[in-house]
């Protein structure tokens, strides 16, 4: 596979910003939207066992439901697609046999070949459960960074967004009968035309004040 130039990458995640301002008349094409799923899908997360969900908003109805419940902000109803980053609360045995199931289908091995392994994820979910909820938000927002990146690359504005009342979203969108909560947001589309932080200067401490070479 052919490398993206370092240069364009950069490029690329200087051009991205926290969009304030989407255009709602323009929407993220199925294809397109197609790779952003798939960059969730593959996002990493520990022993592989991706203790999470992304619910996807797009009906306008349900849009109206939460703009309340994330203050009013506008992303949510003039954003393209939403993205609603969850949880597991907390992981649970289920969700060990499931990926122990998953490894064995896609890699051709028996289950109990992989016992080891399932010791291994079981040790690394199985924690009291706000230790494992907490442990499945921070896998999670893992997720939410490789979709930012991931839209930046192919040129879709994002905005991360924790301005938001979850229990308010976990109820409106059903997600404690899922055995999730919501974590974090994201609205992804296109920029306005008259976004004014589309065009302000990106700060950010120099790097050698935040990285340290040893």
């Amino acid at each position: 596979m052919t490398p993206i130039p370092p240069e364009h990458a950069l490029a690329r995640l200087k051009w991205r910003y926290a969009t304030k301002k989407f255009d709602p008349a323009r929407k993220i094409t199925p294809d397109t939207w197609a790779v952003l799923e798939q960059a969730l899908v593959l996002s990493p997360s520990s022993t592989g066992l991706q203790p999470w969900r992304f619910v996807v908003v797009t009906d306008p109805g349900v849009r109206k439901l939460l703009h309340p419940a994330a203050y009013n902000q506008a992303q949510i109803l003039d954003a393209s697609h939403l993205v609603v980053f969850c949880g597991k609360a907390p992981p649970t045995a289920a969700d060990v046999d499931r990926h122990v199931s998953r490894t064995a289908e896609v890699r051709g091995v028996s289950v109990e070949s992989l016992g080891k392994f399932r010791g291994m994820v079981a040790g690394a979910a199985d924690k009291p459960a706000e230790e494992a909820t907490a442990w499945a938000a921070r896998q999670a927002v893992i997720a939410l960074g490789v979709f930012l990146a991931t839209a930046a690359m192919v040129g879709v504005d994002a905005c991360p967004m924790e301005g938001f009342e979850p229990a308010k979203f976990d109820d409106i969108l059903g997600l404690p009968a899922k055995g999730v909560r919501s974590l974090a947001l994201a609205a992804a589309g296109y920029r306005s035309a008259d976004d004014k932080y589309a065009t302000a200067a990106k700060v950010r401490l120099p790097v050698e004040e935040v990285v340290e070479h040893i």
